[in-house]
């Protein structure tokens, strides 16, 4: 009896560890893996490599890294989304900020410096390019991460420039308004130019002229105090390009932004500035009705000194002080700047592989070989000098809004292009006062 007793007692203990076992078990391996939420703001076609970007991260890497993605909207609806939040309880562990924040994330308190895990994890820096690295680099320390970097460039219909008899594509707003007529009688263009209303282009027009936006060396020897672009007449000479090409009607007012993409689509316009990272979509709504051609952003004079900075947005570990998920952001950037990763990215989108050796991929050969087009605008940053890596200052998108807001005031009502510029700078240079009187 008592031999039956124990046996009993055996196998209820063993029923019973082995149930304890099974139902420790799962908690001790999720404990063990370490979750990070990234914040980005790529919808569409963007959106899509992101997400099969994280998708391969999360199948592949073996430390047990899971990585949640959470779109934001747009890069403002991100960044404000990101200043009601607290040090410490972030809701995210990686974001994505556009380059207009950089000066504002810097100044936040709220990152770890790129930098501090470039070194910590002793990352070679030299795989970046350097014109890219240039623009988030303060203080000889690069503060966060490039990751979709891309610089404006000019779109062309070949099939109109073919009918009207030209052979190259214009390099200033000057050879614009001189192949104007032709574009439109022999090529068949409603309009030679769809430009549209965009504060980046504003700052393209003056790196291309090798003028700073802002004083204090354009922001990044100190926090800038003014606008310097009324002083040294580079804002003057892209309103009156501007306000002459318009008023000889050939580029219309299509719109703020990204709006005159549409009528190049629709093969009213013979061209466009617009975003490389604009390309992959531009080609796939023309969808082989045209060719389409790139080139260089043209300038606004015959004066091009300088060469075009980088746009777009890039990586930003935040300070949570959790040491386990600062590991796990460094090893997901890590992979997000692979020359692999970059080489689909770049094929995806159009926005640079911004790791050298992703040149040798050969997703980024076959890309390049299937559409030369996304060569453009490497060849254009590549011939753009680290010099012309932009302005920083904290009140951009602000600036960026004045102006827009102030060119389609002087187009839409005829004001001359010196009471528009003296309204911006009174506008920005106000901003800037602001900012730094509430941030010493």
């Amino acid at each position: 009896m008592k031999n039956k007793f124990l046996s009993l007692l055996s196998a209820v203990l063993v029923i019973v560890l082995g149930l304890t076992l099974c139902s420790v078990a799962p908690v001790a391996a999720e404990e063990a893996k370490t979750e990070i939420v990234f914040w980005h703001s790529m919808g569409g076609v963007n959106g899509e490599a992101i997400d099969a970007l994280v998708k391969k991260y999360n199948e592949e890497n073996d430390k047990n890294i899971h990585v949640t993605t959470e779109f934001q909207g747009s890069y403002d609806d991100a960044i404000n989304k990101l200043k009601s939040a607290s040090i410490g309880n972030m809701a995210a562990d990686l974001v994505q900020v556009y380059d207009i924040g950089t000066r504002f994330m810097i100044d936040s308190g709220w990152v770890i410096p790129m930098q501090d895990l470039i070194d910590r994890y002793e990352y070679d820096v030299s795989q970046i390019e350097p014109n890219i690295a240039a623009y988030y680099t303060v203080d000889k320390k690069l503060y966060s991460m490039p990751f979709n970097s891309s610089t404006p460039i000019l779109y062309y219909n070949k099939d109109i420039l073919d009918k009207a008899g030209i052979k190259e594509a214009p390099k200033s707003f000057a050879e614009i308004a001189s192949t104007a007529k032709d574009l439109c009688e022999k090529g068949g263009a409603g309009e030679p130019i769809s430009l549209s209303i965009y504060g980046w282009f504003f700052e393209q027009f003056l790196c291309k002229q090798g003028l700073d936006y802002v004083d204090n060396g354009n922001g990044r020897e100190g926090k800038a105090s003014k606008v310097v672009f009324d002083e040294n007449g580079g804002a003057l000479n892209i309103l009156k390009a501007w306000k002459d090409l318009h008023d000889q009607g050939y580029a219309p007012v299509v719109g703020r932004v990204d709006a005159g993409i549409a009528d190049f689509v629709a093969g009213k316009s013979a061209f466009t500035i617009a975003s490389t990272a604009s390309l992959k979509e531009i080609l796939e709504n023309v969808d082989k009705r045209f060719e389409v051609g790139t080139a260089y952003l043209p300038s606004v004079t015959d004066k091009t000194d300088g060469g075009v900075s980088i746009g777009g947005a890039s990586l930003w570990a935040l300070n949570n002080e959790d040491e386990a998920k600062e590991k796990a952001v460094w090893d997901f950037i890590s992979f997000l700047i692979s020359p692999a990763s970059q080489a689909y990215w770049n094929a995806q989108t159009g926005y640079f592989p911004i790791t050298v050796k992703a040149h040798e991929e050969d997703v980024f050969k076959e890309n390049i070989k299937e559409f030369p087009q996304f060569m453009t605008a490497i060849d254009q940053l590549h011939d753009s000098s680290p010099e012309s890596q932009g302005a920083l200052i904290s009140v951009f998108p602000e600036a960026r809004q004045i102006i827009e807001g102030e060119i389609e005031n002087m187009l839409n009502n005829n004001i001359d292009p010196e009471k528009v510029l003296n309204t911006m700078a009174e506008k920005i240079n106000k901003a800037i006062e602001e900012y730094n009187l509430l941030n010493k």
